[in-house]
């Protein structure tokens, strides 16, 4: 009866089986085998060697911090002074190259204005041939427009 009620609960598996569908039905492959086997030792040899590393770096901390505190007075203004002349090579090196990205810019733009010159002055002197024949046409039509109310002016007198 207590299997019974052991089986209800799991929603009709038992709980052996239940495990057994989580297991893969066969085992790892040769080379999956043959990987592991590899790269175990090569990850111990590794994490052997980064303990080794941070030893050494306490003990030359351990040892160095008193040749810091002797010449502190020396390398905080040296420490300073390097940082702040790296900061000034890089960035003049910022500033030149947008400097050079603007006249490039300006360049390319001053470039394609001549290369399109001769149609804008092709198009230029087609404007104004037209506005001179314009300004033509309505200089002669204020002419006549000038004469006809001279002769009407004449004529009635």
């Amino acid at each position: 009866m207590a299997d019974k009620g052991e089986h209800r609960m799991t929603g009709g598996v038992r709980p052996v089986e239940g495990m057994k569908n989580l297991l893969p039905d066969k085992g790892p492959s040769a080379s999956q085998a043959l990987t592991v086997a590899t790269l175990f030792p090569l990850g111990g040899f590794l994490l052997t060697l980064a303990g080794l590393a941070l030893t050494a770096s306490v003990i030359g901390l351990v040892l160095a911090t008193p040749v810091f505190l002797l010449f502190s007075p020396v390398l905080v203004p040296a420490a300073l002074l390097m940082g702040l002349a790296v900061t000034g090579f890089l960035t003049s090196g910022a500033l030149g190259l947008g400097g050079f990205s603007s006249l490039t810019c300006l360049a390319n733009i001053v470039r394609g204005l001549f290369q399109r010159t001769p149609d804008y002055m092709e198009q230029a002197k087609r404007r104004m041939a037209e506005a001179a024949a314009q300004a033509g046409q309505k200089t002669k039509d204020a002419g006549e427009a000038i004469q006809s109310k001279a002769q009407q002016v004449t004529g009635r007198t």
